[in-house]
């Protein structure tokens, strides 16, 4: 498939179905539990719930240049992708399959996070997103600084997302992935200022390592994307 028909398929996300980027319907329709991996997982009769409840997030990379990068993100049931920003870029996102929880926030001043580069303070942000959402949808995209651009995938079955980041990320052009822990508004009552309202839809976000965070790569079987 040429660069060109790609973009303009992805402009109709709305009919994008997983076939059409090389994941089996029909194997996922056997066995969700185990989702783009199907059975073929070594076990024996004690290890198959074990199986399916430890397999890491696979990602499947499909195509990468300087303006945009494309890929799959696939998740096995109660697998979880922590908060993680996306700075300076656009994300158009496809639940091509299953169901995940979705919880989103945008930085209450992300100019001030630009002015201060110490990542390290808790910063208030306002809950965008906090909802199960299940396949077959519309696509979902957010901007640079609105529309949850700070977001956490948990997958309630098996499931898989199709992402599209523009540009990508680039730690040379300071398009970092920052990992991110959020807390209770009402954790840090000393931040607490006038222009604040306590309210379920605030939080505090503080930077987490995630030393413990794992994704593995899978083999992409789609479509060929050609320059």
């Amino acid at each position: 498939m040429q660069t060109s028909s790609l973009v303009q398929a992805l402009f109709d996300l709305y009919t994008f179905k997983p076939i059409d980027v090389g994941l089996n319907e029909d194997a996922l329709e056997q066995d969700r539990g185990y989702g783009f991996f199907g059975q073929n997982i070594q076990r024996n009769r004690h290890s198959a719930m074990v199986a399916r409840w430890s397999q890491p997030v696979t990602y499947l990379h499909i195509y990468e240049c300087d303006s945009f990068t494309i890929g799959i993100f696939c998740l096995p049931t109660s697998a979880v992708i922590p908060l993680h920003d996306h700075p300076g870029m656009i994300v158009l996102s496809k639940l091509l399959y299953g169901s995940m929880h979705v919880k989103a926030y945008d930085w209450v001043d992300p100019v001030d996070l630009e002015r201060n580069s110490d990542r390290s303070q808790s910063r208030l942000a306002k809950l965008k997103v906090d909802t199960v959402i299940t396949a077959p949808r519309g696509p979902s995209v957010l901007y640079p600084t609105t529309g949850g651009n700070i977001h956490s995938f948990t997958a309630v079955t098996s499931c898989a997302v199709l992402d599209v980041l523009a540009p990508p990320y680039s730690d040379t052009a300071g398009r970092h992935c920052t990992y991110y822990r959020d807390y209770p508004y009402s954790c840090f009552p000393g931040k607490l200022t006038e222009n604040t309202v306590e309210d379920q839809g605030y939080a505090w976000l503080e930077v987490d390592s995630m030393n413990d965070f794992f994704v593995r790569g899978g083999k992409y079987t789609g479509p060929r994307v050609e320059t």
